[in-house]
């Protein structure tokens, strides 16, 4: 009885002073891509299939926007009108446009040089009255016509002579630069119809149809970075005691036979959630918020793939 006795005793020593496991569950996340376009248009091709491995930079989705190429080839052409635009101010006028002026200007010289002598004659006719007063009024009206247009003669040759402006040449290269950005603009939505993957990853979501019509920023499809995985856990505040950046612990993974990985911590979040633990009593405690801890694999592991769960007991990491 007294052996009994003491057994009885000693299981409920050991029960009330046996240290309780703290489990902690994680998740396994990785590096995500939803890549979507900068243009609209229909899906021309899906070049790629639901979990298959592409290389960075290669070609997943393609585009089609007819309204598109065409304003880019449209732009194309103002640049080169704008560009032979320059290029005729900074070569000036032409020998034989300078030469036409000149002649212009000769024969409005000319005009003037005959109107002049038939306002003289017709104002001394007008004096003596030989001649109606009315004859001396358009001959000074047509002197008037003729001194203007060798003015203009004159002002349109030395233009031709003296060549464009700087003020035309600064307007002419500020359209070209104009049409030259324009054109950088549509291309660079030209080349956003095909759609590229910006890492080495696996397909893991396409949720688009050859032919479905789409919009910008709409996700088409979903990459992920197998290459660049870890364990994201939310840890209570209070746990966080003996966790640094750089601290090692070992987990177990379900999924792989209950395989145990170890992980180093390399992120802590900088501030805790507030959608945290509650406090559980009214008064003599408070409330607990939540971080974002992310623990690395220390060496590749085979298997592992995003979304498992892992879970590792914390008190081994408190002792």
């Amino acid at each position: 009885m007294s052996v009994l006795f003491v057994v009885m005793i000693g299981l409920s020593v050991w029960y009330l002073s046996r240290r309780e496991p703290l489990v902690i569950q994680g998740e396994v996340q990785s590096r995500t891509f939803d890549m979507a376009a900068r243009v609209d248009g229909r899906v021309a091709q899906v070049t790629v299939a639901r979990s298959e491995n592409v290389r960075q930079g290669a070609p997943i989705i393609r585009i089609d926007n007819p309204e598109l190429i065409a304003k880019y080839h449209q732009s194309q052409a103002d640049l080169a009108v704008a560009e032979a635009e320059l290029a005729r101010v900074k070569a000036g006028f032409r020998a034989e446009t300078i030469a036409v002026r000149k002649a212009q200007m000769e024969r409005a010289a000319a005009d003037l040089t005959l109107a002049q002598q038939t306002y003289d004659r017709k104002r001394q006719l007008a004096a003596s009255h030989d001649a109606p007063q009315a004859d001396l009024d358009k001959a000074t009206a047509e002197l008037a016509v003729a001194e203007r247009g060798r003015e203009q003669a004159r002002f349109a040759y030395n233009e031709a002579v003296a060549g464009f402006t700087r003020e035309d040449l600064g307007i002419a290269e500020a359209k070209v630069e104009t049409a030259k950005a324009g054109v950088e603009t549509l291309r660079s939505l030209v080349d956003q119809m095909v759609v590229v993957a910006p890492a080495d990853s696996q397909v893991f979501r396409i949720p688009v149809e050859d032919g479905e019509f789409v919009l910008p920023g709409i996700p088409l499809i979903t990459l992920v970075d197998l290459a660049d995985m870890w364990v994201q856990f939310d840890l209570r505040e209070d746990l966080l005691r003996d966790v640094k950046v750089g601290t090692r612990l070992t987990v177990r993974v379900p999924a792989l036979n209950d395989r145990a990985v170890e992980l180093e911590v390399r992120i802590i979040g900088a501030k805790g959630e507030f959608t945290g633990w509650r406090a559980t009593r009214a008064t003599g405690d408070f409330d607990l918020r939540t971080f974002e801890v992310r623990a690395y694999p220390t060496q590749a592991v085979e298997g592992l793939r995003p979304g498992m769960s892992v879970y590792t007991d914390w008190s081994d990491l408190r002792r």
